[in-house]
């Protein structure tokens, strides 16, 4: 029987942390996907268990609901009053929720603003990733510090302060804990590798990425524009300045169909049962098109969040035709083995007007979509709804992750 539900991404780090612990445990835990700053995560269901909409959350199957990281592991490793990772005195008790804590509040949020914006998550400025990046490592000294001196973090055995810090330091050594990091730092690196060859971890984890150099911020591809021709030796008087290009869309005018009121729709409603019927009921095709859009170049995606930065980068370049657009995109299948399969509903009848306004539209497939077509309804349907596989090359592959353009 199900312990209950946790709601969170299986490569979040604090997800991780949650699970590792249950199934220390041996505790059956449902991993209910939700993705940070989704429609459903506002929905008046999941804010009774998460009341800021964040994740991860947890709903236990006798209705008891926790919403606090720390809080639903240290009650998910309680369930087993034989227990030893959570110490055997208060003292003990006390220091692995103390490093829990440091591990949560300084440890996460440095590195993490260390990758972010390398991956195209938050805006990058090398001066400022560089500083963020000292003040990382200085907070993961700490860490060497005490375990050049200690085989764990408290006591001479496993707890679950080790479980969930490692946890949470899993993207951190997938990203910019490279392979000067880990000879630099023996004692994180030891124990780091001691705690995820754990056989609870790895049964969550299988096989944990490590970077053999931090990666590298790759910024947008701009077109280079032409060279303004030479201004001519004499002028009578400087011409006016041309007025400000207006979006090429902007042309067809006011639609009967609104886009935003289409998108209030996806995000407030049930996606199937809901937001979908009334799409197709509303939609005017001579209004408006819808396209297949597929990243080309599948063979040379990583893990599954790189390939989800991949396409956050690429809506955020959008923002310009913001007016004119909605779709999604998302990720399908597990580390080294994804695709990026979306769909977009465009204003007017060709896609280009709206996708040159991002330097890497170059980088995906477009191909229209036949609203007539029950094939093509149903596709652009799956798209939307994330709640079925995709097949390519006669292999399933799961829905990983994804963002929306709205």
């Amino acid at each position: 029987m199900s312990f209950g539900k946790l709601y969170g991404l299986a490569e979040n780090g604090r997800t991780i942390a949650v699970l590792v612990a249950a199934k220390h445990n041996d505790l059956d835990i449902e991993l209910v996907e939700t993705k940070p700053n989704s429609a459903a995560n506002n929905s008046a269901e999941y804010l009774k268990v998460q009341p800021l909409g964040k994740i991860p959350a947890f709903e236990g199957s006798n209705g008891f609901t926790l919403s606090e990281v720390i809080a639903i592991a240290i009650y998910v490793t309680s369930q087993n009053e034989k227990t030893t990772l959570l110490g055997k005195t208060k003292q003990d008790y006390a220091s692995i929720v103390r490093w829990m804590s440091f591990a949560n509040g300084e440890l996460l949020p440095k590195v993490g603003s260390w990758y972010r914006p390398l991956l195209g998550l938050d805006p990058y400025n090398k001066k400022t990733v560089d500083e963020i990046s000292k003040a990382a490592l200085k907070t993961i000294a700490v860490l060497e510090q005490h375990l050049t001196a200690n085989t764990y973090l408290v006591g001479e055995r496993i707890t679950l302060a080790d479980l969930f810090t490692a946890s949470l330091l899993t993207r951190a050594f997938a990203t910019v804990l490279d392979k000067q990091f880990r000879s630099e730092n023996p004692a994180v690196t030891r124990w780091y590798n001691t705690i995820i060859a754990q056989a609870a971890f790895k049964a969550v984890v299988p096989s944990p990425v490590f970077a053999e150099e931090v990666i590298k911020y790759t910024a947008p591809k701009k077109e280079e524009k032409p060279k303004p021709a030479a201004a001519p030796a004499a002028a009578a008087e400087e011409p006016a300045p041309a007025p400000k290009a207006k979006h090429p869309l902007e042309a067809l005018g006011k639609p009967t169909l609104i886009l935003d009121e289409w998108k209030r729709q996806y995000s407030n409603e049930d996606t199937r049962p809901v937001a979908l019927p009334w799409f197709w009921q509303n939609y005017k095709p001579e209004e408006y098109s819808l396209w297949k859009v597929d990243y080309k170049y599948n063979e040379e995606l990583k893990l599954t969040f790189m390939a989800n930065n991949l396409i956050g980068g690429f809506h955020a370049r959008l923002e310009a035709s913001r007016k004119y657009l909605f779709g999604a995109q998302s990720v399908y299948g597990a580390n080294y083995a994804c695709v990026i399969k979306g769909v977009f509903l465009v204003r007017g009848q060709e896609a280009l007007p709206a996708f040159d306004v991002a330097p890497d539209w170059e980088s995906y497939n477009f191909e229209k979509l036949d609203h007539t077509s029950e094939a093509d309804r149903k596709y652009v349907e799956d798209m939307w709804a994330w709640d079925v596989p995709v097949t390519v090359d006669g292999k399933t592959l799961e829905h990983a992750d994804g963002h929306v353009f709205k």
